[in-house]
């Protein structure tokens, strides 16, 4: 990938805002003529959202779409429409017990809620204040309730497959547990066992960074530092780890673009959440954490820049989908979204550049490295073909994949590769990296749990 050292985030807040204003009219435009009894938008096709049965994952992205671009641009009356509809659809999400995923619905709404009103983004109400914290509470308990325990004391939170399932996605979703923990919350289980939220954090976040996470040091013979696998499958009853597996990845043994960008980014956020901590309010675990989740990070963002990415940022959906070879070398020129061999993966590029600005936060000596990374991602993101500039089109981040292997994602030419489409989790993130960009421009930093 070719890093243009001289960017700095100033030169590029006149692209996000522009990024944040389009977001605005798309969000306004499709929170009026989406009901909930469509279920959630997820990905567009030919421009239009539509939902996609899987698991109801995307429906908080919808709305905090509406508060990150009025945040970002100051659209107060998207704000009021996204909080009305929050307060009034996502209940249900929050004693979802069937889900990793409470960390991607909860805090993109109830967490950035909360977050505005502490920030004095809006005015402060002590009523809804305790709405959006109790919610907080509730859903970081319930993620960390679905906990499969490993014999050496560790363990994690599994996926929607079952007990057996350790997604690599689950890396983003643990910040929901994080602000539980913040809020004084803690899970109580059988006969009153008090499960301290944050140990269960970081007991996840160690166990995914050993079995979603190579690092070169021979578990087999596609082990190359960096590179994730999407699904570790273990056995329930013993705690054994039996082998690497995939959902939306082409394979167990490559490296499912999107899953690499979930443990960038899971990984440099929790590094920042535990940094924030007092030294007297952390688990006896997390000096071990942090150095684990340190090494996750450096390895991952640098397998990113090296061997995922195109010379513009931009990344195809998996590292080793069969067409690759096709294209030659690939690595050296900008990322084709228009070709017939494979499709990008334009929100897996937003998540990670996101993950290389925060990578860049907490580095010391290569921090300029990382953060000119993620910039010269977004100055590719933020501008066409990428940004979706057309009012019919109900997306804003163009050519992004959902589920490659179950073939979901729609092509606009039969037989060809999926292009041109949005998803609400590619929205949502590109917003997010635009958020974190502004704040930049003006010497500060965007975090979660601000």
């Amino acid at each position: 990938m070719f890093i243009d050292t001289s960017l700095t985030p100033l030169q590029l807040e006149h692209d996000a805002i522009r990024v944040a204003t389009l977001a605005a009219q798309k969000t306004s435009r499709l929170l009026h003529r989406w009901k909930s009894t469509d279920g959630a938008p997820v990905i567009t096709v030919a421009g239009r959202y539509g939902s996609r049965s899987w698991t109801n994952w995307t429906q908080g992205f919808l709305y905090g779409n509406g508060l990150l671009a009025f945040e970002i641009a100051g659209d107060t009356a998207l704000f009021d429409q996204a909080r009305q509809l929050i307060l009034s659809e996502m209940a249900d999400h929050l004693t979802h017990i069937g889900v990793h995923d409470h960390g991607f619905n909860c805090v993109s709404t109830y967490g950035n809620l909360r977050r505005l009103m502490r920030l004095g983004r809006v005015d402060f109400n002590p009523w809804e204040m305790a709405v959006y914290e109790t919610a907080l509470r509730v859903s970081g308990a319930v993620q960390a309730s679905r906990w499969t325990q490993l014999p050496d004391g560790f363990g994690y939170i599994y996926s929607f497959n079952g007990a057996h399932s350790l997604f690599v996605d689950t890396f983003r979703t643990l910040r929901i547990c994080d602000l539980a923990h913040q809020l004084g919350h803690t899970l109580h289980g059988e006969q009153d066992r008090h499960i301290n939220l944050l140990d269960r954090v970081l007991r996840h976040a160690i166990t995914s960074s050993r079995y979603n996470v190579y690092y070169g040091e021979g578990r087999d013979l596609y082990d190359t530092t960096g590179r994730t696998v999407h699904e570790a499958v273990f056995n329930p009853a013993s705690g054994a780890f039996r082998c690497p597996s995939t959902q939306q990845g082409y394979s167990p043994f490559t490296t499912w673009t999107r899953g690499l960008a979930w443990a960038m980014l899971g990984a440099t956020e929790q590094i920042e959440f535990l940094q924030s901590l007092p030294a007297d309010a952390a688990p006896e675990i997390t000096s071990q954490a942090i150095k684990v989740l340190y090494k996750t990070a450096r390895a991952t963002c640098d397998f990113y820049l090296t061997e995922a990415a195109a010379s513009d940022g931009i990344c195809y959906w998996d590292t080793g989908a069969p067409g690759i070879a096709k294209l030659g070398d690939w690595k050296s020129r900008p990322a084709d979204p228009y070709n017939d061999c494979e499709p990008v993966d334009s929100s897996a590029s937003a998540i990670a550049a996101q993950a290389l600005l925060r990578m860049g936060h907490i580095a010391d000596n290569e921090g300029h490295h990382y953060v000119s990374a993620g910039l010269s991602i977004a100055r590719t993101l933020f501008k066409e073909p990428y940004l979706s500039t057309e009012a019919n089109h109900e997306g804003l981040l163009l050519h992004s994949i959902y589920h490659r292997p179950n073939n979901w994602d729609y092509a606009p030419i039969a037989g060809l590769v999926p292009y041109g489409e949005s998803s609400m989790w590619g929205d949502y993130h590109l917003l997010e990296l635009a958020l974190l960009i502004t704040r930049a421009a003006k010497g500060q930093h965007y975090t979660f749990f601000e």
